[in-house]
């Protein structure tokens, strides 16, 4: 049962941060799973453009964005992701990209991604990222057309 309180919760926090905040940083960020409002299911969004994969981030190495806490692996990397998150931040909030362009919100496996232009995506499972991958721009025109319409009743 996903826990749709604390996803709701943490989608507000977002929006009432105050200050700028950019408009990707006010859409959902998955934290499905997770009670504590942790991105990607802790994985560090660094790592995959650094270290060539996924690797855990440690609760040491934490940093607060668009209303979620992402974890890194190293201080580096947290400053690195400070210094510009956008650079890093997965794209459709960590979503399932798949999911996404078929108008739905669903839950990733860190080891399904891909990067794609400099920009990071995640998939299902390794199953649907063969599937991503084997009309990766057209799935990625639909979900950037589906993202801005989504919201939190449409997490499957």
């Amino acid at each position: 049962m996903l826990d749709r309180r604390a996803f709701i919760g943490l989608a507000a926090a977002a929006l009432a941060a105050g200050g700028e905040v950019r408009a990707e940083a006010r859409r959902p960020v998955n934290t499905l799973g997770s009670p504590d409002g942790v991105a990607i299911r802790g994985y560090d969004p660094v790592a995959y453009f650094r270290d060539g994969g996924p690797r855990l981030g440690k609760p040491e190495f934490a940093a607060h964005y668009g209303g979620a806490t992402w974890r890194f692996v190293s201080a580096e990397h947290k400053a690195l992701f400070e210094a510009d998150p956008q650079r890093y931040l997965p794209a459709y909030g960590g979503f399932c990209a798949y999911g996404t362009s078929r108008g739905y919100l669903v839950k990733i496996e860190p080891e399904a991604w891909s990067i794609v232009d400099g920009r990071l995506y995640l998939n299902y499972d390794l199953s649907v990222r063969k599937t991503w991958l084997g009309r990766t721009r057209t799935y990625i025109a639909r979900a950037d057309g589906s993202w801005s319409r989504l919201t939190t009743k449409d997490i499957r």
